[in-house]
């Protein structure tokens, strides 16, 4: 589990290093999980979602260590999870608001509902912590 810590840490996600058993439990209970590892065995990236294996796919985290990012490793995991779930009908992500990480996922063939016209749709989300997250 220390690799994972640390792999999550590399890329500053201190949500999830700050509670390493809240982690590992959210790892093992992922519907599936995909790493990347050097030819030597390290490990350097991850994805992992939920699914209900019929018509959404939630991709909850996709990471690559720094030093190998822009290398087609977290393209390859994306790959990976997104052929496992291919017959899916939706596959749905949450993500920063940074223009390397939208392009990241459109040219995956995701795309900012913000700007879908085709139909009305919109995004939610509640997240405990934030202001308007929470019953008033």
């Amino acid at each position: 589990m220390q690799e994972v810590i640390d792999l999550y840490g590399s890329v500053e996600w201190v949500a999830y290093t700050n509670d390493p058993e809240a982690l590992a439990k959210a790892i093992g209970n992922s519907t599936y999980v995909v790493e990347a590892r050097t030819p030597q065995g390290d490990l350097i990236g991850l994805a992992r979602g939920m699914s209900d294996d019929s018509s959404i796919f939630y991709l909850q985290d996709i990471l690559v260590r720094p030093e190998w990012q822009r290398r087609g490793v977290g393209r390859a995991l994306l790959r990976n999870c997104l052929d496992r779930f291919d017959h899916v009908r939706q596959k749905v992500l949450l993500t920063d608001d940074q223009p390397a990480q939208h392009r990241f996922y459109e040219s995956m063939g995701y795309r900012d509902t913000q700007k879908i016209d085709e139909v009305g749709l919109h995004a939610f989300v509640r997240i405990e912590g934030l202001s308007g997250s929470t019953e008033t």
